[in-house]
């Protein structure tokens, strides 16, 4: 950042009176610019037959790779809100947002996921300027190796966990490398950590 988004000087890298880290202030109108971490929000919609709803994605990063519906997190919206406005802008799909299941801490690119359980509250889904495609998948469907972020490898993971333990929980997990998810046959029992 070389200008203030207050008032467009220039800024000033160092750390303010009271603070501990050295942020981007402007010595003309004193403003602070904060660097915060984006939220990210997405849901795993299930159909009423069990299977869940995947996109590929149509856009980058991670084009033509497979996730579930998700993106960043609007103002003025919860997660559970934004959760059910992207899959609605990336599926066409309605869903009824259960409960969260997963927050995932990604401090490599500053983003906090906050996955949720959904609903579909009806049959009608198709792909988006944002998914080519989208397709109702069986776990065995679901195509491991070619999952877009280990985030969203590891929240389906979760999902059909503790799906098959017949009891959903809210999980953590901090992704503190940038690292290929391991293969399916490589994990045993609970989500592994990439």
């Amino acid at each position: 950042m070389r200008h203030c988004n207050a008032c467009g000087h220039a800024v000033e890298f160092r750390v303010p009176d009271g603070d501990h880290l050295p942020r981007h202030i402007c010595p003309h109108c004193g403003h602070i610019q904060y660097i915060n971490p984006k939220v990210v929000v997405g849901v795993i919609p299930e159909h009423a037959d069990g299977r869940v709803l995947m996109c590929r994605r149509n856009i980058e990063p991670r084009l033509g790779l497979w996730t579930f519906p998700a993106g960043y997190m609007e103002a003025s919206e919860t997660t559970a809100q934004g959760a059910a406005r992207e899959a609605m802008e990336e599926a066409q799909v309605d869903v009824h947002v259960d409960g969260l299941l997963m927050v995932i801490n990604v401090p490599y690119v500053s983003q906090v996921y906050m996955i949720y359980r959904g609903t579909m509250r009806g049959d009608h889904f198709g792909p988006t300027f944002e998914s080519s495609e989208v397709r109702l998948m069986r776990e065995d469907e679901i195509p491991w190796d070619d999952i877009a972020f280990p985030t969203i490898w590891n929240g389906l993971r979760q999902f059909f966990d503790d799906r098959a333990k017949g009891r959903y929980e809210v999980h953590s997990l901090d992704l503190a490398f940038r690292r290929k998810p391991p293969l399916r046959d490589e994990v045993a029992g609970d989500a592994a950590t990439p």
